[in-house]
């Protein structure tokens, strides 16, 4: 059994949250291809995302309560298990509507990795090095988006893409191994809680009552959500519009993830002079500034592939400055109830990155327009949402978090 504090925990975690990134990013090069093989249009293969981030979401709010009464890892294993099995039906569909509807299997299985992964590092880590820990986490994570679009697209050149959904069943199933054997129970018997509805209600409706945690929940939904714009308009706008090679497609995507483990390493860097919300106020801004300069141009019907891959780098260096710092921030203070604070801000952070999808695809033009405002418009208001709820520039009080009452 690993040390709860050691490396090789935070890896493994680290990997179980990657699979909601891995479930979609390896198959993204085959979202064009998919449009002729089963003779669907744009938005209706788009679905196969956005209904993904639907299951995602709704069941954080399961995950969450569930993880609080009963522990971690029990439930942590049995969504790999339903993940696992989800994954094979989605490799064997014959039909859009059937790979739509093992995508939701898929995601209400995927969520248990992210949402328990976060909450065993606050169990272990407590509220302010949790910060520091789940920017190391992102920096391991960052590898799963780099390397997921370009193993996928060599996948759909050598292969098809249903072995996309093969080689998830076998990542589900190593996790699923590593965690029942390996990794320690985080929730300690004094922190269980009541699965009792008007609890669990109760619980919620003081997380919706707490403003800093609002704040942070949204600038953390916000600044995925201009991600999920880009990962939801980028096949069709790099594959079809500006005709790169869907087994070159993942090149872009890995030099994207980049730019998110350069913001991850850069919050490690100068987290502790800054405090996260000092963090947080430079990443927003960045993300905003790069929004802006993708926007314009598209906006002006000025289309070049080097322009839009240098701004989504840029944006990307924000969100990894931005997520695990306002993630941090937001479970900082309900340690008797991570594992529910954990799955509302999950929820808002796919349902929100849901319906921003389902609008690129919807109003794809064929032109990178409706991706460029999508980033725009989420980064602007991740930043708004920081400095209207949280006013990082007068509170600092994650830094020394309060007690839970």
């Amino acid at each position: 059994m690993f040390r709860p504090t050691s490396t090789a925990v935070i890896v493994t975690l680290a990997a179980a949250v990657a699979l909601g990134p891995l479930s979609t990013d390896m198959y993204l090069p085959s979202l064009p291809g998919l449009t002729r093989e089963f003779d669907t249009s744009v938005d209706r293969v788009q679905i196969t995302l956005s209904v993904f981030l639907y299951g995602f979401a709704f069941a954080q709010l399961v995950y969450g309560p569930l993880a609080d009464r009963f522990g971690r890892k029990p439930v942590m294993l049995g969504g790999l298990l339903l993940f696992v099995l989800s994954s094979l039906g989605c490799a064997l569909a014959t039909t859009i509507e059937q790979l739509i509807f093992f995508r939701f299997l898929q995601a209400l299985g995927a969520c248990g990795g992210p949402v328990l992964g976060r909450t065993m590092v606050r169990d272990i880590h407590g509220p302010v090095n949790a910060a520091r820990v789940l920017s190391m986490m992102g920096s391991i994570m960052a590898l799963a988006p780099a390397i997921a679009p370009v193993i996928g697209g060599y996948m759909l050149a050598w292969f098809e893409w249903r072995a996309v959904f093969i080689f998830l069943t076998g990542y589900a199933l190593a996790s699923m191994l590593l965690i029942a054997f390996k990794v320690p129970e985080s929730l300690a018997n004094e922190n269980r809680s009541s699965l009792k509805p008007l609890v669990i209600l109760g619980n919620f409706g003081l997380l919706l009552k707490h403003r800093e945690y609002l704040g942070y929940t949204l600038c953390c939904s916000f600044i995925f959500s201009g991600l999920f714009a880009f990962l939801s308009g980028a096949p069709f706008v790099l594959i079809d519009y500006f005709k790169v090679p869907a087994q070159h497609s993942g090149i872009f995507y890995a030099l994207a993830s980049g730019g998110f483990l350069s913001g991850t390493l850069i919050a490690q860097r100068i987290g502790c002079r800054t405090g996260i919300n000092g963090v947080l106020k430079r990443g927003t801004v960045i993300s905003v500034l790069a929004g802006l300069s993708m926007v314009i141009p598209a906006l002006l019907d000025i289309h070049y592939l080097w322009l839009t891959a240098i701004t989504q780098i840029i944006y990307m260096c924000g969100v990894g400055m931005v997520m695990p710092q306002a993630m941090a921030g937001a479970l900082a203070p309900f340690a008797k109830m991570t594992g529910t604070a954990s799955s509302l801000l999950g929820f808002s952070q796919s349902l929100i990155a849901a319906s921003i999808g389902m609008l690129v695809g919807h109003y794809h033009s064929g032109t990178p327009t409706t991706m460029a405002v999508s980033i725009a418009a989420m980064a602007i208001l991740s930043l708004a949402s920081l400095w209207l709820l949280v006013k990082p520039g007068r509170n600092r009080a994650i830094n020394h978090p309060p007690e839970e009452r």
